[in-house]
């Protein structure tokens, strides 16, 4: 059944085929290098293939000036507050349901974590004997990041960053009594 002819063309083509993968990865690792080539000294600066933009920290010393969310609420546009909103309905309703997160019709001026046979996190209750009312500068700081302002929410929204779009969000709030 097997013969010498046979073992021989096997072991050649298993030697052929490790061959075969060394050549590629020789040739491979000509035209690709991971991390910086040969000839880089720790003390040259290595040339990047492209650059990300960071925003310039505040210098020490130097303090942002602080936000004045009562400006912002004054200017506020309910229409722009609405296109805010869908961000938010996936897990709210604004027609008295609750979904995955408490309904949100009256929000404004409602007691914390007030909502009848609503589930509230742990820390969304103990969250309410500190600010035991959402009023719109409670509603915006916990708009910008709710995790951050209530560390232990249940909420996983990473917030939003712009003050302008979180007064716009709190005016269409207002408008659903």
């Amino acid at each position: 059944m097997f013969n010498t002819m046979t073992l021989t063309k096997a072991a050649g083509a298993f030697i052929g085929a490790l061959l075969f993968l060394m050549l590629a990865n020789w040739a491979a690792s000509g035209l690709f290098t991971v991390g910086h080539g040969g000839g880089h000294h720790g003390d040259e600066e290595i040339a990047q293939a492209y650059t990300i933009p960071v925003p310039e920290t505040v210098p020490a010393g130097e303090e942002e000036a602080p936000l004045d969310f009562a400006a912002l609420m004054a200017s506020a546009d309910a229409a722009a507050g609405e296109r805010e909103w869908a961000k938010c309905r996936s897990c709210h309703a604004l027609d008295g349901s609750d979904g995955v997160g408490p309904h949100l019709n009256g929000v404004v001026g409602r007691p914390t974590a007030s909502i009848d046979g609503f589930s509230y996190s742990s820390a969304m209750t103990e969250h309410a004997a500190e600010y035991p009312t959402w009023d719109p500068d409670h509603l915006q700081a916990f708009l910008e990041n709710p995790r951050g302002f209530v560390s232990g929410t249940a909420m996983s929204f990473a917030g939003i960053r712009d003050p302008q779009a979180r007064a716009n969000l709190i005016a269409y709030l207002e408008t659903n009594p």
